[in-house]
């Protein structure tokens, strides 16, 4: 099996966000492992999930759909990472952010380019 998703940058950005996801959402309250962690947690994985989905199928409108799913699943963690911090179980929200930021210019970035080359 081919392996592409590996070398782009967005991809590789996606799994660290998921790493420091997984990292901050160890520490909340037990009460939260199936409710406000999860959703971070199955948020965060849906990007990088998504953008490998894409680019195992055929054809450039696919894969843009799929982006554009992976894009979507940043905005939900965006605001399941203002709710957490808003309830105090984040300290590090800003270093998410960042990372959400990064990864959404790189996804839009990817999605511009196959635009331009799709006839």
């Amino acid at each position: 099996m081919k392996r592409a998703h590996r070398s782009l940058k967005a991809w590789q950005q996606a799994i660290e966000l998921v790493t420091a996801v997984y990292t901050a959402t160890s520490s909340f309250p037990t009460q939260e492992k199936f409710g406000l962690s999860g959703q971070l947690q199955r948020a965060a994985v849906s990007v990088p999930a998504n953008i490998a989905e894409g680019f195992a199928r055929s054809g450039s409108k696919e894969l843009l759909r799929f982006l554009s799913i992976a894009a979507g699943s940043l905005s939900e963690l965006d605001t399941l990472i203002e709710l957490a911090a808003r309830l105090g179980y984040l300290n590090n929200a800003e270093e998410l952010n960042g990372k959400v930021d990064e990864v959404s210019g790189l996804i839009m970035g990817l999605a511009a380019s196959i635009k331009r080359r799709t006839p």
